[in-house]
């Protein structure tokens, strides 16, 4: 089995994958229908032809520019695994910021409620809701075969019970006299002219839906800050995902809408990546 991973290793290698022993090992594990302790134990083991043509047929998707996690089918994100399919984003790391904000804005209050627009996976709202046993949440999105990957996501983790899912455009599924403390989103912020250049990985397999943030990238903050206000209860907090270079355009767009103590946050990168506003 050793023998066969790493030769899908060294095909990635040359094809200038990145991380190609975590992807080979990823998909051998897979093909092979083991874990990672297994697959260290059973080193020296003959993989069988049935495995092999397998691991083969996983290797050539990488090879055509499939991200290894829609391969896989599933993502991890702040420790929990999240199922995928065509109609979500995969979630990535920097999104987590979000979470951790969260946490340290409602973390110590009763019973809040969170409202998460744009939710794909539900890996935001759900990570929340992992955190404390006394949270509520709304999850939001126009596509309905996102909203299924969400529902199996919260049932998975346990936390269907306290997570209601609506179907609609940004606030439209909304009730007018609800409040929530925290509302997250992670929207679309590509602008649409620049989305061909993209990464083929991002270009070819994230949906256009989730990208496509329209002519300047900036559609979803404005239908977002134009009813956030609506939404937020007296000291609730808006944490908005930001592209590169957005973060004055977004604060403005914010500010504009008679949100307060608008703030932008840095990831681990350096990137301007979470903007911070306030209900006055």
């Amino acid at each position: 089995m050793g023998g066969a991973w790493r030769g899908v290793r060294d095909l990635f290698r040359r094809a200038g994958i990145g991380t190609a022993e975590l992807e080979a090992r990823l998909l051998a594990e897979a093909a092979f229908r083991v874990d990672r302790l297994e697959l260290v134990n059973r080193e020296r083991e003959l993989a069988r032809p049935e495995q092999l043509k397998a691991l083969e047929a996983l290797a050539e998707r990488r090879l055509r520019g499939e991200p290894v996690e829609r391969i896989l089918g599933e993502k991890d994100f702040w420790g929990l695994s999240f199922r995928l399919n065509e109609a979500t984003l995969v979630p990535r790391p920097e999104t987590e910021m979000l979470v951790e904000r969260g946490l340290e804005e409602i973390g110590g209050l009763d019973a809040p409620r969170i409202l998460d627009l744009g939710t794909g996976t539900g890996c935001i709202p759900i990570a929340l809701l992992s955190e404390f046993s006394d949270m509520r949440a709304v999850a939001v999105d126009l596509s309905e075969e996102a909203l299924v990957a969400a529902r199996d996501n919260a049932r998975r983790h346990g936390v269907d019970r306290r997570i209601e899912f609506r179907r609609g455009s940004w606030f439209d599924p909304v009730a007018s006299g609800e409040r929530f403390e925290l509302i997250t989103s992670n929207p679309p912020y590509v602008e649409s002219g620049t989305i061909a250049t993209l990464m083929r990985e991002v270009r070819d397999h994230d949906p256009l839906l989730a990208l496509d943030g329209g002519p300047d990238g900036l559609a979803a903050y404005r239908a977002i800050a134009a009813e956030a206000p609506l939404f937020l209860g007296p000291e609730g907090v808006l944490l908005l995902e930001i592209g590169a270079g957005q973060a004055q355009a977004v604060s403005d767009i914010l500010v504009g809408a008679g949100l307060f103590d608008v703030t932008v946050e840095r990831d681990l990168a350096g990137h301007e990546r979470m903007l911070v506003a306030r209900r006055g």
